[in-house]
């Protein structure tokens, strides 16, 4: 049997299109609103929010209140694909909400599943089956295999934005650079150090909530990751923890960190008051 030749790129499965709006308020026009005025712009919010919310897995929105400089609301979006999400953008930008807001930053990918593992089991499988590489009965069975594999992973591949308090998202890229570049090394090198760092991803099961959404193509940055906890320091310590794996500590570099907290349908009302104590889930 011949064994076959790698892809110099693992395979995914692609799932959600995904919106990351950040936002400032304009606080001193928000001031000038009469109480007439406040209470219907909240009013819509609210209401919008969370019909948002109760949308079905891969279709929803949420608001976190965010901490630190650089910005103060966060508006997370997953769609079917990009009209939906288009639409999603539009409808907040008709909020009369919108009117008191000043986007800062944004963020577009595709929620995404890499398959290191999977890539090189189904390349041998099929070849051990007979079929030749690069002919239509191997792209055939390749399509018929990553079928399979969408409607088995169907729920992370469009999932339900966790119902946890606290969210930590960061754009990140594999190094480039003269000297190390991850995209230079062997597809069973890479594997290796994927292999490892996801082990420690594992270890925090049930404690953290991984979202991976790849971005290249349609963002600065190569991926972005959604981390999900009931605890903030669990980022701190996770974050800390996979530093010291070879993918990380060698080839990973990382963009601006934010962190922020969920804001129930109706806490729109109270984070805009000041008032985030009864605001945040």
């Amino acid at each position: 049997m011949t064994t076959p030749q790698l892809p110099m790129a693992p395979m995914t499965l692609d799932g959600s299109a995904a919106l990351h709006q950040m936002f400032r308020v304009r606080w001193e026009a928000w001031k000038g609103c009469d109480d007439a005025c406040r209470a219907q712009t909240l009013k819509e919010a609210a209401a919008w929010f969370e019909q948002a919310g109760k949308a079905p897995a891969g279709s929803q929105s949420a608001a976190f209140a965010m901490l630190g400089h650089k910005g103060d609301l966060m508006l997370v979006h997953f769609r079917p694909d990009f009209p939906s999400l288009l639409a999603a953008q539009a409808e907040v930008r008709k909020l009369r909400l919108f009117e008191y807001l000043e986007q800062v930053n944004s963020y577009v990918s595709v929620v995404e599943l890499g398959l290191y593992e999977s890539t090189r089991k189904m390349y041998d499988d099929l070849s051990a089956r007979g079929l030749e590489q690069g002919t239509e009965a191997w792209a055939e069975a390749i399509e018929e295999t990553l079928d399979r594999q969408r409607k088995a992973m169907a729920v992370r591949l469009y999932p339900e934005i966790p119902n946890m308090r606290y969210l930590c998202f960061y754009p990140m890229d594999k190094k480039r650079g003269e000297q190390r570049n991850w995209y230079s090394e062997g597809f069973a090198a890479r594997q290796k150090m994927m292999q490892e760092h996801g082990a420690i991803g594992r270890k925090y099961a049930g404690i953290v909530k991984q979202v991976i959404s790849g971005s290249i193509g349609y963002d600065d940055w190569e991926w972005g990751v959604d981390l999900f906890a009931g605890n903030p320091l669990a980022f701190k310590q996770l974050v800390y923890e996979m530093r010291f794996d070879e993918a990380s500590a060698v080839y990973g570099m990382f963009g601006p960190f934010y962190i922020a907290m969920r804001l129930k349908a109706e806490g729109i009302a109270g984070f805009m008051a000041g008032e985030v104590a009864d605001a945040i889930a």
